[in-house]
């Protein structure tokens, strides 16, 4: 009769040990994948968004000369992205914004100023304001500004005292 210290643990058992411990993990892997699976094909699908400034609808906005045309989400709610306008001349005064904004401008230009200084923001030329900054905004005085823009969040226009 064989012993418990005769006993071969090296042999078949451990093979058997090390088999089953490579199955339950592929199982346990498996399991996790099929569950992002369901997780993501619950989620409502993002449709691909494309837009042109010469096809958007602008609304004009509460603020004079300034409209916008939503493109994604709403900035009344949340956030979202924008083509702008500012009208010729459009002066925003100094003001802040709860949320961050990103602008790319299109046409025309978007004239920035604040403590460091002025900013002509010209086509293809990129700016981000954040959240809570002081600064001033407005439109070419020619051409006004056309310009798409990104809100972390709600859009507001909080003017400095």
């Amino acid at each position: 009769m064989e012993t418990p210290a005769e006993k071969d643990y090296g042999g078949n058992e451990m093979k058997k040990l090390v088999g089953s411990g490579v199955a339950a993990l592929i199982i346990a892997v498996a399991w996790v994948g099929i569950v992002q699976a369901q997780k993501e094909s619950s989620k409502p699908k993002k449709n691909v968004i494309y837009a042109t400034p010469e096809h958007a609808t602008f609304k004009t906005s509460q603020m004079a000369g300034v409209s916008m045309a939503v493109l994604w989400g709403d900035p009344d709610k949340g956030a979202h992205g924008t083509y702008t306008k500012f009208a010729p001349g459009h002066d925003a005064g100094m003001h802040t914004h709860t949320n961050d904004v990103w602008i790319v401008v299109i046409k025309g230009a978007y004239l920035y100023k604040d403590d460091d200084g002025e900013k002509r923001v010209g086509p293809g030329d990129f700016i981000r304001v954040p959240g809570g900054h002081k600064h001033w905004s407005g439109g070419d005085k020619a051409e006004g500004a056309l310009f798409y823009e990104e809100g972390s969040g709600k859009f507001d226009l909080i003017p400095a005292k």
